[in-house]
């Protein structure tokens, strides 16, 4: 590492401890550099004395005590007299009228201009001698610049070195074990970010386990707002901080190396290349399964959801077929679609886990941890309410879904069956995923008694049914 102690020299020897933004407005050189530049600003500094002094010369030799000797930037050094004090004395005849303003009028003298001239002759020479002085230390620095950017670069890893230290031994991280095996075996893993900004013991930390003998896929089902997103994430950040040298927010890690990281997450669209927000999600997915191997890890945050709920389940359940079946790779794939939970039964490296949650008195506690098994509800209404739906939206929902389970079960996605049977053995997923709502026309239909329908009674219904038809 080379610390270029002679540029660091010419650098302070030649600036000012805190220069100005703008390089050609003077300010810049530290006083005593050099020598010309030094007198200039002397001109220029004593200049004020001068005024001083000029002013108080004029006021004694014309009896005006109000008169003032001023600047602009347009007309330069003047001498003011107010319109009521010009009428009661003799101007000066070498006053020469220079501007006439409101209450006032402006002169200036020869001795004034000469004065004047020298002046912003002065300052402006200052000036331009700075900007010459200022570009010839920037080139010599440019000279040294390999050497400046080596050593950057040097103390850009000390940095990053010792803030991630800094960062391990305050909030309590870990030395992971990092080996070739496809696994991640981390015990009460925590997201780096969140565990930072919360009070601490406040982040519920959670373990997890992809490989082999555990599973490479882990399905997470759980309604919104409870952590399935954060855990994912979780996941990835650890894997990074991991491969980057770090310790890791984990009481135990053991991390195999993954030669790829992909991340399907968020609901964006795409307006200026025309891509919908399902279309985003489809080319992200398409990346994933195309350039995903088995040593690289992939999180998807819901996969299908921009699109119908027949089309969001079916590629949803071929995509995680296909990355059991035709990839491999280690997996976490957290989704609303519980239908999912099914494919445990028929991938031997899948498994299922959900996000625990506390329910008491019609009130959701979300739990922040990670259980096996699928989750056996959504609680959207729930999540509705902490999100302040309107209580006759929400009262509505819930008779709706009082309905709905009546009609369906509480897991309309897969009646018993054959559909159902077909699903289990892990090729099939065709017909119905919802059973039809009652058709109010084929209502009618099936309660017209024929055998005791007169004539009249039957234009009547023939009548009703063409209204239910439309």
């Amino acid at each position: 590492l080379e610390l270029c102690p002679e540029v660091r020299s010419a650098i302070e020897a030649a600036l000012v401890d805190d220069p100005p933004l703008a390089v050609k407005e003077g300010g810049l050189i530290r006083p005593g550099y050099h020598s010309e530049l030094d007198r200039l600003r002397s001109v220029s500094k004593d200049g004020k004395n001068w005024i001083a002094r000029y002013q108080a010369e004029q006021i004694r030799r014309t009896g005006i005590p109000g008169l003032k000797v001023g600047f602009n930037q347009v007309f330069g050094y003047y001498i003011e007299i107010t319109h009521a004090q010009a009428q009661r004395v003799e101007i000066p005849s070498d006053y020469i009228r220079k501007q006439t303003v409101k209450n006032a009028e402006r002169y200036f003298t020869p001795e004034l201009k000469e004065f004047e001239n020298e002046v912003r002759s002065a300052d402006e020479r200052a000036k331009a001698l700075e900007y010459e002085l200022f570009t010839t230390l920037r080139d010599r620095v440019a000279a040294d610049a390999p050497r400046l950017i080596q050593a950057g670069s040097v103390l850009a890893q000390l940095d990053v070195l010792a803030a991630l230290g800094e960062l391990a031994a305050r909030h309590g991280y870990s030395r992971p074990e990092l080996t070739d095996e496809p696994v991640f075996d981390v015990e009460a893993g925590r997201h780096p970010v969140l565990d930072a900004l919360l009070p601490p013991g406040d982040f519920v930390p959670n373990d997890t386990r992809l490989g082999i003998d555990d599973g490479t896929i882990v399905l997470i089902t759980g309604p919104n707002m409870a952590g399935k997103s954060t855990y994912i994430r979780q996941v990835a950040l650890i894997t990074i901080l991991a491969q980057i040298g770090s310790f890791v927010p984990a009481k135990r890690a053991r991390i195999g190396v993954v030669d790829r990281l992909f991340a399907r997450v968020g609901a964006t669209d795409e307006l200026s290349r025309g891509q919908s927000t399902f279309m985003v999600e489809m080319t992200e997915t398409a990346n994933i399964l195309h350039n995903a191997t088995p040593r690289s890890l992939v999180i998807l945050d819901e996969i299908g959801r921009g699109t119908s709920t027949f089309d969001g389940i079916s590629l949803a359940w071929a995509i995680t077929e296909h990355i059991h079946d035709a990839i491999g790779c280690r997996t976490l794939f957290a989704t609303h679609y519980h239908e999912l939970v099914e494919l445990e039964k028929t991938k031997p490296r899948l498994r299922n886990a959900n996000v625990a949650v506390s329910q008491s008195q019609g009130e959701i506690v979300f739990l922040h941890r990670i259980v096996p098994g699928g989750a056996d509800q959504s609680y959207g209404i729930h999540v509705a309410k902490l999100a302040g739906v309107p209580a006759p939206v929400l009262d509505r929902a819930r008779e709706i879904l009082t309905f709905l389970e009546k009609q369906h079960g509480p897991d309309p996605g897969l009646p018993e069956g054959p559909i159902r049977r077909k699903v289990k053995t892990g090729r099939a997923l065709s017909g119905s995923l919802f059973a039809a709502l009652p058709d109010p026309l084929l209502v009618e239909l099936r309660e017209i008694d024929l055998a005791q329908l007169s004539p009249a009674e039957a234009l009547d219904v023939i009548k009703r049914l063409r209204e239910l038809a439309g």
